[in-house]
């Protein structure tokens, strides 16, 4: 699959990011959401960030699921993560499908 990128400013709190492309005459909406995870909000601050991390996958919306996993700072990680409909219509768009949405 090919990619454009797109940066986006690196600001507190949820960023919810909508995005309507049109390829080969066919729209697609997208929905991705970018959060900064701090490392001093981990509920055990004892356990290394890789478990934190987990943990704030493990509890997180479950209409959205794991896109990507930022370069993490001292301070925290930005996580993205795309509506779970969105993800099945990437997919099916990859893999030849036909299926309108």
């Amino acid at each position: 699959m090919a990619h454009i990128a797109v940066p986006i400013p690196t600001l507190p709190g949820k960023q919810e990011i909508e995005i309507e492309v049109t390829i080969n005459g066919k729209k697609q909406e997208l929905h991705y959401r970018i959060e900064l995870f701090y490392w001093e909000d981990c509920q055990m601050p004892n356990i290394d960030r890789v478990e934190c991390i987990r943990q704030v996958l493990a509890h997180y919306d479950q209409d959205w699921t794991l896109y990507y996993i930022g370069a993490p700072t001292e301070e925290f990680v930005p996580i993205t993560f795309v509506k779970k409909d969105d993800l099945r219509k990437q997919r099916s768009l990859m893999l030849g499908g036909a299926t309108s949405y």
